[in-house]
């Protein structure tokens, strides 16, 4: 969608922050100040230090993310840094709130060292209940979130990671269903082997499909590849099953889907004429997808998606984030794992009504009342079953928590 330079100016300098911080409770006398701060607070912090689950119990901790950047690879800009990042986070976090009611918070670290991204991180993690690494450069995001799960009790992701993921599994269990292929049946090729990239490829391996073909700029993964980071050394070992060699152009025949992290005008129509019949692209790049939607029809696909939300297959990280994090807080979990991943693929592409699926719906509408809610449901029950959950809710109640507080005026300011 074009927008208007002049009024997106203004709208920032209007609103100077797009987040605020708002009090929860008001401070009207002496006693109210008393309760509020000091002595009141000293009482949480004497149960806290005598059980340090309290915390979530007395503080807002349990609905708290911080969103972490070093602003090395910011959508559609690249490296512009942590200060030009910010007023991208902070629209990231505007997005956890209103389709979330996460409370996110932007930290835009002055570094691009992994070890002092992952220091930044360990040293505030008391405040928050989870942690989502944000628009930082391949493989450094891996080394980081790794890093940080292996030593952290919150939940660490990486909606770079997760939740490019979980949106194409999501949309490739529609798409499949209409164009009538299975997941183990067909031959996937993602091209594009950043961070969405190799996540993708990851969660779909583990989801079940057995051939997948991924590639960098320098061609497709594997020991014929001379650029590789170790990210996609350890990736290339467990795709390209057949060994096919060089670029898109040779990994791209008879494929069944085409899946694109990369930049604008990567695929042609060539590419989409050698794929095989009732084939699926998700031309997924920002600010502008790999091909257009009404060229990748016209030579043949039958599906097509791409990230903007104009389009009429729109897939954007927007359909997953919220719903993840709101059901890993809803349940104090410790981390996520690909298991919860895939619950949440399934439940959001289970919201499109199975009467409506068809070619040009295999996603939920944006706005969709039905979205947050049922991830953050599946995600919730899926990380009790894993484990992974301090807290067990019964099924339903994290449903139907989350509806009220998006759609029925419960929304909470802690």
């Amino acid at each position: 969608m074009t927008v208007d330079r002049l009024k997106a100016l203004e709208m920032h300098r209007r609103s100077k922050g797009k987040i605020k911080i708002y009090p929860s409770i008001n401070i009207r006398d002496e006693e109210d100040l008393a309760m509020a701060y000091v002595p009141g607070s000293i009482h949480a912090a004497n149960e806290i230090i005598a059980d340090k689950s309290m915390t979530y119990e007395y503080t807002g901790k349990g609905n708290r993310l911080a969103l972490i950047t070093d602003g090395s690879a910011v959508l559609g800009m690249g490296n512009i840094g942590p200060d030009a990042a910010l007023p991208v986070m902070e629209g990231k976090c505007l997005l956890f709130k209103l389709f979330g009611d996460v409370n996110a918070f932007p930290l835009c670290i002055s570094s691009q060292k992994a070890d002092d991204i992952i220091c930044a991180a360990r040293l505030i993690a008391p405040t928050v209940g989870a942690i989502n690494i944000e628009d930082v450069v391949t493989p450094r995001t891996f080394t980081v979130v790794r890093k940080l799960q292996e030593s952290l009790d919150i939940p660490v992701i990486c909606d770079d990671q997760h939740g490019s993921a979980v949106v194409v599994l999501a949309g490739l269990i529609n798409a499949l269903e209409v164009v009538g292929k299975e997941l183990e049946d067909i031959k996937i090729v993602i091209f594009g082997s950043g961070a969405a990239g190799i996540a993708t490829t990851e969660l779909l391996l583990y989801a079940g499909a057995e051939n997948i073909i991924t590639l960098n700029s320098s061609g497709i993964l594997g020991p014929e590849n001379p650029k590789m980071n170790y990210i996609q050394e350890e990736l290339s070992v467990k795709i390209n099953p057949e060994g096919i060699s060089g670029g898109l152009e040779e990994a791209v025949r008879g494929a069944d889907v085409l899946i694109g992290f990369s930049g604008k005008g990567k695929f042609s129509t060539d590419h989409i004429r050698q794929m095989n019949s009732r084939s699926i692209v998700f031309a997924l790049s920002l600010p502008e997808p790999e091909i257009m939607p009404e060229e990748a029809k016209a030579a043949g696909a039958t599906i097509v998606a791409c990230g903007l939300s104009e389009c009429i297959n729109a897939m954007p990280n927007l359909h997953a984030f919220p719903g993840i994090s709101r059901g890993l807080l809803d349940v104090r979990a410790r981390g996520v794992n690909n298991n919860v991943l895939i619950r949440a693929a399934e439940a959001l592409a289970s919201v499109v009504d199975r009467r409506r699926l068809s070619e040009n719906r295999i996603v939920p509408p944006l706005f969709s009342d039905e979205e947050t809610p049922r991830v953050a449901e599946a995600v919730a029950q899926a990380a009790i079953k894993e484990g992974l959950a301090l807290i067990k809710v019964p099924p339903k109640q994290v449903y139907d928590e989350t509806w009220q507080r998006l759609y029925g005026g419960h929304m909470a300011r802690l």
